[in-house]
């Protein structure tokens, strides 16, 4: 499945050389497949944000390491912006750029453990995009150009087992969870709707990309999202409905959605919220709200979601910074990657993103 789509992305890239879209944003069918039809802003845009992320890596692989908010997650979201439009982690321009990367998030696995947590950057928040990054990445990097094999051998593993130990990471504190879900700390006792959700679409991403995650961990994850939704669709942070922001109904609505719950009515509900909000604009961490959002509703709602694609596209142009970064709170790494990932629905390159 995964040479598949290597394949069909080579052959989409090159249909995609000869087409071009002239207006900014137009309403583009559920079927397209593979960035064929992508409009030019948006092109310009990820192009640009793109360019940005290459030229800010530093050299251990990271991004924002001055800042303080560089660190295994910041990286699996990185890597999935460069390949989520179609960039070949072989041979293109930015294939050194994500193997830099990938090597960076495997050096801060424990090896004992498997949590991206190295570096002092302990938190699951990081884990589970990390353990995201690279189930997008796996199959589809030749893992041959990966490392040196004259320097030290040392935390030198392959993408598919640093994958089987942060699926083990995962479900061991979900187990130690009285929720069945996750929080900052892989040793907490309590549990988020924001964190469960990183961990979560990490261990479905993990599982799509063919590595065993038990069902067991799956289903209790989601029913404790199904717990913390209410039959209005209000969605908890850490307690059962209300007081949630914008942000917790479209994580609860994409993980419905990827972990096959369409046909809950905690789902029909949470959607329904989110679909009825497009107007309205999430300002605590808005770059988080843009990312879920757009998954959510192109997974639920693609009427919605083109209309949601169309804001996003005005808003990130205007939002974009002539070097080609987007600034947020967790530093410019951050706010660069989620934001072209907001994007990456109009390539629809990464497995995660199938509908």
């Amino acid at each position: 499945m995964r040479m598949f789509t290597v394949l069909m992305v080579a052959v989409a890239l090159s249909i995609a050389m000869f087409v071009y879209v002239s207006s900014p944003v137009f309403a583009q069918d559920t079927q397209v497949r593979f960035g064929t039809d992508v409009p030019q802003d948006v092109q310009m845009i990820y192009e640009r944000g793109l360019e940005w992320l290459a030229s800010n890596q530093a050299t251990d692989g990271t991004w924002d390491s001055s800042g303080g908010y560089g660190g295994p997650g910041i990286n699996g979201m990185c890597v999935m912006a460069f390949l989520a439009s179609g960039e070949d982690p072989n041979f293109g321009p930015y294939s050194e750029n994500i193997r830099r990367a990938v090597r960076s998030m495997i050096r801060t696995q424990s090896d004992s453990t498997g949590f991206f947590g190295g570096g002092g950057h302990g938190s699951m928040y990081h884990h589970g995009f990390a353990m995201l990054g690279m189930s997008e990445v796996y199959g589809v990097l030749d893992e041959d150009s990966l490392w040196d094999r004259d320097s030290n051998p040392e935390g030198q593993r392959s993408i598919g087992q640093s994958l089987e130990l942060a699926v083990r990471a995962a479900i061991t504190s979900q187990k130690n969870n009285q929720w069945n879900a996750w929080r900052y700390s892989p040793e907490a006792n309590d549990a988020d709707t924001s964190v469960s959700g990183a961990v979560l679409m990490g261990l479905l991403a993990a599982r799509n990309a063919g590595v065993k995650v038990p069902d067991e961990g799956i289903d209790k994850a989601l029913e404790y999202f199904r717990s913390m939704t209410t039959n209005r669709g209000e969605v908890g942070y850490s307690g059962i409905g209300g007081g949630g922001s914008n942000n917790l109904k479209s994580i609860a609505a994409l993980v419905f959605a990827i972990g096959k719950r369409k046909n809950l009515a905690e789902y029909k509900a949470v959607l329904e919220r989110v679909s009825g909000n497009l107007e309205q604009d999430e300002y605590n961490y808005p770059e988080y709200y843009r990312y879920y959002t757009a998954q959510a509703l192109f997974q639920g709602d693609f009427e919605s979601w083109n209309k949601w694609n169309l804001k996003t596209a005005r808003q990130l142009k205007d939002l974009q910074s002539e070097d080609g970064s987007f600034q947020s709170q967790m530093g410019p790494g951050y706010g660069t990657s989620m934001s072209l990932l907001a994007m990456a629905l109009n390539y629809r390159f990464l497995p995660i993103y199938e509908r």
